[in-house]
């Protein structure tokens, strides 16, 4: 499809729309308009189509993203988050000190973790703080750190790492960023 834009042609592409569906403009459509009408709110009409330099000014022809309805998402243990234009699953893990796994875990309605839609809403789990670790030391996990070499760095048993540290749901599986208390000998 092409428009007439300025005196040159502009190639009016179809945007990405995954789960959701493409409309086109008709004549006295608003993007406030279409959203009331398929029930979405704006922003999220207006987050669906980047392609869309100026959200006042639609033109009769133009092909826009409905987004899909989202499934509400759940969030006991944390808190809801909307995805912005380059979020990515490993930046926003990054970003609220949570792991990766804890993330996609939050998250079963994700189809795909490596492709986040911009209006999509995750869920982010709420890291629990380290217990209070009286006499002991607060350290911090980092890559290739297992509660094995980490008692012997520290020369206690794993044994006591894990009983100091309640809130490891599995000993084996810590990840870098974790906050650990090794008590002392």
């Amino acid at each position: 499809m092409f428009r007439k834009f300025r005196g040159t042609e502009e190639s009016m592409s179809v945007p990405p729309c995954p789960g959701g569906s493409i409309y086109t403009v008709r004549s006295g459509d608003t993007m406030f308009l279409i959203a009331r009408r398929f029930n979405i709110p704006l922003d999220r009409l207006i987050a669906a189509n980047p392609q869309i330099a100026d959200p006042n000014r639609i033109d009769v022809g133009d092909k826009i993203c409905i987004p899909a309805r989202e499934v509400p998402v759940r969030c006991p243990d944390g808190f809801l988050y909307t995805v912005r234009p380059g979020d990515t699953l490993f930046q926003l893990s990054a970003r609220f000190e949570v792991s990766l796994q804890a993330l996609i875990d939050a998250n079963p309605q994700l189809e795909d973790p490596n492709r986040l839609t911009v209006g999509q809403v995750l869920c982010i789990p709420v890291t629990p703080r380290p217990p209070a670790c009286p006499g002991g030391t607060i350290y911090t996990v980092m890559a290739g750190d297992t509660i094995f070499s980490i008692a012997r760095k520290f020369n206690v048993s794993p044994d006591a790492i894990i009983a100091a540290n309640p809130q490891l749901e599995d000993p084996d599986r810590i990840f870098a960023g974790q906050k650990l208390c090794i008590p002392r000998r």
